[in-house]
C-alpha cells in the first residue's frame, strides 16, 4: 500500500505548475516547457480545443436562432456579463454566467470572466502596445504608487521575444509614448482617420500623434507562425467566436499547442485551484490543492516552482485563501498588502462626431482594428490638475441612410440600394486609474462558492482623479475634432456605469523594491517565498494607459527564464 501511495505522489509531481491557461498562463506553459520542465497547467474551466471547439466560428448570420442577439430572458438572468460588448449569441458560451460564479460587490464592479482553456484570450480585443520608460518610472516621478522594480530596458528584449512569436501588426511610428516593436504590416487607416491625424499633427505641432492601432493579428505570417499551425488573418472581425485560421493570437492557437508538442505539458481542465501548499520546514511552497470541478474531490499536486496566472482577481482570491501558520492572512502577506491597490482602466466615456467631406469614398471590407491616440497629457511634464493621463481608440464608418419606405418589392429595392450619408467617427477613452489602498479585494466571511471556497468581495470605485480626467478628455477631444473640421461633436458619459468593463483589472500582488511596500520582487517572485511567481495582471504596480496584455506576456516570459535559471542553480 505504501508503494501505491509513493506512485500516486510521483504521478502528481511536476517540475512546474502553472495556474491558469489564459494569455499569461499560456506563455508560462510555453516558456517552461521550451526549457525542458515537466509542467502541469491547471484550468478551472472546461477544455476548449483550437478549431474543434469553436461551434459558431463559421456560421452565417441567418443560421443563428436569434440572428446573433441574445433573448431578453438570458440578458435579464445575466445583468453583469450582458454589459460586455462581446456577450452575444455567437460567443456567449465563452463567458461566465452571473449565477454560476457569484461574487460580492461591496461597491459596484462588473467582473467579466472566461472560464475555459484559453481563458479570455479567446475573446480579447487584441490591442497590443508596449509600455514606455515613462510608464515604468511614472510612480517614482509622481509619487502615486510604489516604484517599479524594473524599467523599460529590462522588458524590451522580452517584448521583442513575445511579439515575434505572437505576431503583432503595426507601424514603426517613432513616438516616445509608444515604443516601436517587432511588427507585421499594419492595417490601413480610413481617409477620415488619416485626415484627423494630419490635421491634429498640423494644429498641435506633432505632439498628439494619431496612428493605426497595434494588434495581435497575422497580417503577413512568418515561418514561426506557420510552425504554430496558424494562418493569415482573414479580416472577418468575428474574433470573439475563436479563429479557425489562428489569425489572431490566443493561447489555444499558439502557446498551448506549442507547449503540447514538447511532450512536457500536462493540461488539466476542470481543476479549481483552492490554495497553495506551504511547507514550513522547507520554507517554500511545495504545490497546490485542486478541487475537481465536477466531483468536488480535492487532490494535491506538487512542483518545485509555481506560476500563478489565474487572472488578476482569481490570483488574489487563491492567495488570500492560501492560509497557513506561516501566512495566517494569505500567502506571502507579511505586510498586509495582499489584495490592495487594485487599479483598472477607465473606459466609461466616449465622444462622437460627423465629417461632411470625402463623400466619394467609403470603407471596403472589415478591419479587426482601429486607429489609436497615444497618451499626450502629463507625459513630459505635469500640466493638469489630475495625475497621469489617457489614451483613446478612434474609428470611423460611413453612415448608411437607406430608404425604409415601401411595401414588398419596393421595400426590397429601397433596402438593397445603399445610400450613404456622412462619415461618423467615435472615440473611447482609456484612462489610467491610480492604485489606492481603498481599492481592494478580500474574501467574504460567510458566502462560499460551489466548491466551498469563499466568494471574492470587491471594493473598487472611481475617484476624483478619474472624474477630472473624463472632463479633460471631453474638452481636448472636442477641441481636436473641431479644429479638424468635424461637426455635431457629442460627448457621452454614464456616471453610474461601474468599473470592470475595461476587463483590464490589475494589482493586489504588486511588484516593488521593498518587501514592506510590495509583494513581489523584480523577477515576480514573492519577497518571502522565492519559488512562487505571479505574472498575470495581479503583479502590476501601476496600469499605464496602454492595453496590458502584451506586458503580461513579456513579464511572464522574463520571469520563466529567470525561474529556470535559478532552479538549475539549486536556488529554488
Amino acid at each position: 500500500m505504501s508503494f501505491l501511495n509513493i506512485d500516486s505522489v510521483k504521478n502528481r509531481t511536476f517540475d512546474a505548475i502553472v495556474v491558469g491557461s489564459g494569455i499569461s498562463g499560456g506563455w508560462a506553459a510555453k516558456e517552461l516547457t521550451d526549457k525542458g520542465l515537466r509542467t502541469l497547467v491547471l484550468e478551472r474551466g472546461r477544455d476548449v480545443k483550437h478549431i474543434t471547439d469553436y461551434p459558431t466560428t463559421m456560421m452565417n448570420p441567418w443560421e443563428f436562432e436569434h440572428l446573433g442577439q441574445l433573448p431578453k430572458a438570458i440578458k435579464d438572468a445575466n445583468p453583469i456579463v450582458s454589459r460586455c460588448y462581446a456577450f452575444n449569441e455567437d460567443a456567449a458560451h465563452f463567458f461566465v454566467k452571473d449565477a454560476e460564479h457569484p461574487y460580492v460587490q461591496e461597491k459596484p464592479f462588473d467582473w467579466i470572466r472566461g472560464y475555459q482553456v484559453g481563458g479570455k484570450s479567446l475573446m480579447w480585443a487584441r490591442g497590443t502596445q508596449r509600455w514606455s520608460e515613462q510608464d515604468f518610472d511614472g510612480p517614482a516621478r509622481d509619487g502615486f504608487a510604489v516604484d517599479w522594480p524594473i524599467r523599460y530596458a529590462d522588458l524590451a528584449p522580452w517584448y521583442s521575444h513575445v511579439e515575434k512569436f505572437a505576431g503583432i501588426s503595426g507601424n514603426r511610428d517613432g513616438i516616445p509614448q509608444l515604443p516601436d516593436g517587432e511588427f507585421l504590416p499594419p492595417h490601413e487607416m480610413s481617409c477620415v482617420e488619416k485626415h484627423f491625424s494630419e490635421q491634429t499633427a498640423k494644429h498641435y505641432n506633432n505632439t498628439r500623434p494619431i496612428i493605426i492601432g497595434r494588434c495581435a493579428h497575422l497580417t503577413k505570417p512568418q515561418p514561426i507562425h506557420y510552425q504554430q499551425g496558424r494562418g493569415q488573418c482573414q479580416n472577418r472581425s468575428l474574433c470573439q467566436r475563436g479563429c479557425p485560421y489562428g489569425g489572431y493570437f490566443s493561447s489555444n492557437s499558439s502557446t498551448l499547442p506549442w507547449a503540447q508538442k514538447s511532450g512536457k505539458m500536462t493540461l488539466q481542465p476542470d481543476s479549481v485551484v483552492h490554495s497553495i501548499i506551504f511547507d514550513e520546514k522547507k520554507n517554500k511552497a511545495t504545490g497546490v490543492r485542486v478541487i475537481d470541478a465536477h466531483t468536488n474531490q480535492m487532490t494535491e499536486y506538487y512542483a518545485k516552482i509555481i506560476f500563478l496566472n489565474a487572472a488578476t482577481m482569481n490570483t488574489n482570491l487563491i492567495l488570500l485563501n492560501s492560509k497557513s501558520h506561516r501566512f495566517p492572512t494569505g500567502f506571502g502577506n507579511d505586510n498586509g498588502l495582499l489584495g490592495k491597490y487594485l487599479a483598472f482602466h477607465n473606459f466609461r466615456t466616449t465622444i462622437s462626431a460627423e465629417y461632411e467631406g470625402f463623400l466619394d469614398s467609403t470603407s471596403e471590407g472589415i478591419r479587426p482594428n482601429s486607429s489609436y491616440i497615444p497618451r499626450f497629457r502629463n507625459f513630459f511634464k505635469q500640466e493638469t490638475d489630475f495625475l497621469r493621463g489617457y489614451a483613446a481608440g478612434f474609428g470611423s464608418t460611413r453612415m448608411l441612410d437607406n430608404d425604409l419606405s415601401g411595401i414588398g418589392e419596393d421595400l426590397k429595392t429601397n433596402l438593397t440600394a445603399k445610400k450613404y450619408g456622412n462619415w461618423r467617427v467615435g472615440s473611447h477613452m482609456m484612462g489610467e486609474t491610480i492604485p489606492k489602498e481603498s481599492n481592494y479585494v478580500t474574501l467574504d466571511s460567510n458566502l462560499k462558492d460551489t466548491w466551498g471556497i469563499p466568494q471574492l468581495k470587491i471594493s473598487v470605485s472611481y475617484d476624483d482623479n478619474d472624474e477630472k480626467m473624463i472632463v479633460d478628455f471631453h474638452e481636448q477631444m472636442t477641441e481636436m475634432l473641431t479644429k479638424a473640421g468635424f461637426k455635431n461633436v457629442k460627448t457621452h458619459d454614464v456616471p453610474s456605469k461601474a468599473p470592470g468593463l475595461d476587463i483590464h483589472e490589475m494589482g493586489g500582488v504588486r511588484m516593488g523594491k521593498d518587501p514592506k511596500t510590495s509583494m513581489l520582487n523584480k523577477w515576480n517572485q514573492f519577497h518571502n517565498c522565492k519559488n512562487v511567481f505571479v505574472t498575470d495582471g495581479a503583479c502590476m504596480t501601476s496600469t499605464s494607459t496602454q492595453n496590458p496584455s502584451l506586458t503580461f506576456m513579456a513579464i511572464t516570459a522574463r520571469a520563466a527564464d529567470h525561474a529556470v535559471k535559478e532552479l538549475r542553480k539549486g536556488n529554488l
